[in-house]
């Protein structure tokens, strides 16, 4: 017999084929390592978008509705009049009010942000007087209103 077609015996053969405690011990410990820091940076993937999505919302897709409505009744909703002012006629502003401003889908009511919760808005700005005269932002994560994780237009 030659040395390649050798033979080992049988008891030999079947624990070289198989994989050992210790090895599917740390397969698994592997796996756990990834599993883990996977969903750490899914969750930062998702929460950047929903910052994003709040961001743009407040900075640009409400500039417009908010100008037309300042351009009809000449000056932006009141802080008690809210974003509301742009679904439905303020009383006393029916006759110049020419909305709906913004186009509404599902329940018809104001807009919310990522986290469920309503946008805010203030006129007179109290964080952004400079920049456009009204304070349009979302609570953020935590869904505090002027705490250090608010999306505003400021």
């Amino acid at each position: 017999m030659s040395m390649f077609t050798q033979r080992l015996p049988r008891s030999l053969s079947a624990a070289r084929r198989a994989f050992t405690l210790v090895e599917v011990l740390l397969v698994l410990a592997i796996l756990g390592l990834l599993v883990g820091v996977l969903a750490t940076k899914v969750d930062g993937i998702f929460g950047g978008s929903q910052d994003a999505v709040a961001k743009l919302f407040v900075t640009e897709s409400m500039k417009t509705p908010l100008v037309r409505y300042r351009i009809d009744l000449g000056d932006y909703p009141s802080t008690a009049e809210g974003l509301q002012a742009l679904i439905t006629a303020p009383a006393g502003r029916v006759e110049r009010w020419k909305g709906p401003y913004i186009e509404i889908t599902g329940g018809g009511g104001v807009p919310v942000d990522p986290w469920g919760e309503p946008y805010q808005y203030r006129y007179p700005a109290k964080q952004n007087p400079n920049a456009g005269g009204y304070d349009l932002f979302s609570k953020g994560k935590d869904k505090v209103a002027d705490t250090p994780d608010d999306i505003g237009n400021w």
